[in-house]
């Protein structure tokens, strides 16, 4: 496609920039509430309000906090919330039993919150990490991260996360075959209206670092996980995932992590066309508020930024930890 402009001083640019209202007049993107979707950790008691160090505003909340969060954020207008567990060591083992566990943490807070909040969507993730003493997002049988027996692990939990009355299923072990696996078991067990979003591009990153603080994770985690996250040199490989996972039923894709991988955003969204999501993960999170709260940068306007790169990148959603406090300014409060 040619542009077309005329010379200056016909044509001015700064014409269309001169107001506020000009300016959002032509704004090729928006944000809006309903992009967002807000992660929250859980944990076990009562009426426990624990903060993530390594991610300052974020806390740990018990599930009748959680449930208040949950209210918050239907009357902020936030459509959806993505719920993940900090699992104490008492409840991991190397076959991670505890991850089908129908009363564990985070299914007791998903009917919790579907019984106090019953139009918030609920994504729930679809991994072995939280529940491992190993720490991956699969079962390690002599040091190797096996694939096919973690499959019927990550299928017996997606069914109990469903029976629990999650509306989305978020995969993101990065086993391949998995998307496949929970999708029939999904259908031969009447959740046919259990969506699938998948974490299909999730990359190998030093991005993840307070996730594993908020969850529990970091101490059990032996080695790295480059035996299935993939490569952050590649992009093609990523569009085979994407490609693979759409052709096994997810009916939604997702890059993690957000802003380093703008490039995968933008080419899944153009190759395939299907809802394309991005997670802005907790190092991003944890950059933008460390340098905000050292007088760096402006916190606000950066992850106002942050998060219209995602829609500019061609994101239909952005899963980020800023949901609440964004979702506050664009309501005007």
């Amino acid at each position: 496609m040619s542009l077309i402009t005329a010379p200056f001083p016909l044509a001015r640019s700064r014409r269309l920039r001169r107001t506020d209202w000009l300016r959002d007049m032509g704004g090729e993107n928006q944000l809006t509430v309903d992009d967002l979707i807000w992660p929250i950790f859980v944990r076990e008691g009562t009426g426990v309000i624990e903060p993530v160090a390594s991610m300052p505003g974020v806390n740990r909340l018990s599930i009748d906090e959680a449930v208040k969060a949950a209210n918050q954020a239907a009357a902020f207008g936030i459509p959806c919330i993505a719920l993940f567990p900090y699992t104490e060591a008492k409840d991991k083992n190397p076959d991670c039993t505890e991850a089908f566990n129908p009363d564990n943490l985070v299914n007791r807070a998903t009917r919790a919150i579907k019984a106090a909040v019953p139009n918030i969507g609920i994504m729930l993730d679809v991994a072995l990490d939280p529940y491992n003493s190993d720490g991956h997002d699969g079962l390690v049988r002599d040091g190797i991260i096996v694939n096919d027996e973690s499959l019927m692990a990550l299928e017996k939990q997606a069914l109990v996360q469903a029976e629990s009355g999650a509306d989305i299923l978020g995969p993101s072990d990065m086993m391949d075959g998995r998307i496949g696996i929970i999708r029939h078991a999904l259908e031969a067990n009447d959740f046919t209206d259990v969506s699938i979003m998948s974490y299909s591009a999730k990359y190998a990153s030093a991005f993840y670092g307070p996730f594993r603080d908020a969850v529990g994770a970091s101490g059990a985690l032996k080695g790295d996980k480059k035996t299935y996250q993939i490569n952050s040199a590649n992009s093609d490989e990523a569009m085979r995932e994407v490609a693979r996972d759409l052709s096994e039923g997810a009916d939604m894709v997702m890059v993690k992590p957000g802003m380093p991988y703008l490039d995968i955003c933008r080419r899944v969204k153009d190759e395939f066309k299907v809802p394309t999501f991005a997670y802005q993960v907790s190092g991003e999170y944890a950059m933008i508020v460390a340098a905000g709260q050292n007088g760096w940068i402006d916190q606000d306007k950066a992850m106002l930024e942050s998060l219209m790169a995602f829609k500019r990148a061609g994101c239909d959603g952005i899963l980020t930890y800023f949901a609440p406090k964004v979702a506050e300014m664009l309501n005007g409060n």
